[in-house]
C-alpha cells in the first residue's frame, strides 16, 4: 500500500489511468488494489473522489476495449496466448458470453480472473460495440465507487492505525512490509486460480 500510495502522489491521476488501463486489458495487475489506495487517499483528503472516478472508469473502459477488440479482431487464440486458458475453458465461457451477452460483460466485472476475458469473449463472440460498450461502461460505473469506497471505508475505520503501522514499518520493518505484500500477492493469486479453476 505505501508503494502504491507514493506512486499515485508522484505520477497522480494518470497512474491511476494506466494501472486500470492494463489490468483490464489482461496484464495481470491487481487493480483492486489501486482502487483501494485510491480511496484510502480521498479519505485522507489527498485525493479528489471525483478525478479518482474519472481516472478509474476511463481506464477500466479502455482496458476492456482494448480486449474486446483483440478479440473481434483474433478471435479466442488471444486467450490461449496470452491467459493460458484450457480450449474447454474457453468454449465454456464463450457460451456463457453467447447465451447472457451484457449481462455477462456486466457480471465479469465483479469475478477476479474473469473480468479480463470478458472484452476478448465479448468481441470474439460477436457481441456488437454498442452494446459491448453500454454494459462495460455500465459496469465499471458500479464496480469503481465499490472498490473505492472500500478503501475509504479501511481509512474511516481503521485509519489512525494504519497510520501507526506504516510508520512503524518506516521505521525499520522492510522485512514485515515485504511479508505483507508477498502474502497480499499470494492471496490475490490463490483467488484468481480458484475462480479460473471453477469456470
Amino acid at each position: 500500500m505505501p508503494d502504491l500510495a507514493e506512486l499515485i502522489h508522484h505520477w497522480g491521476y494518470p497512474a491511476i489511468f494506466v494501472i486500470e488501463v492494463l489490468g483490464n486489458a489482461g496484464l495481470p495487475i491487481p487493480e483492486e488494489s489501486v482502487l483501494a489506495v485510491a480511496g484510502y487517499l480521498v479519505w485522507q483528503g489527498q485525493a479528489s473522489f471525483a478525478a479518482v472516478m474519472a481516472a478509474a472508469v476511463s481506464g477500466a473502459v479502455v482496458g476492456d476495449n482494448l480486449g474486446y477488440w483483440a478479440g473481434r479482431r483474433f478471435g479466442r487464440q488471444v486467450l490461449r496466448r496470452r491467459l493460458a486458458l484450457r480450449a474447454d475453458r474457453i468454449e465454456r465461457l464463450s457460451r456463457l458470453v453467447s447465451r447472457y451477452g451484457m449481462l455477462a460483460v456486466f457480471v465479469a466485472r465483479f469475478l477476479p480472473g474473469v473480468r479480463a476475458t470478458a472484452g476478448v469473449l465479448a468481441g470474439s463472440a460477436g457481441l456488437s460495440p454498442l452494446r459491448f460498450f453500454a454494459a462495460n461502461l455500465t459496469s465499471a460505473l458500479v464496480y469503481v465507487p465499490l472498490g473505492i469506497g472500500a478503501g475509504y471505508a479501511v481509512g474511516w475505520g481503521f485509519g489512525e492505525e494504519i497510520e501507526w503501522l506504516w510508520r512503524g514499518l518506516r521505521r525499520g520493518g522492510s522485512a514485515m512490509l515485504a511479508s505483507l505484500a508477498l502474502a497480499g500477492g499470494a492471496l490475490w493469486l490463490a483467488l484468481t486460480l480458484w475462480v479460473r479453476r471453477r469456470l
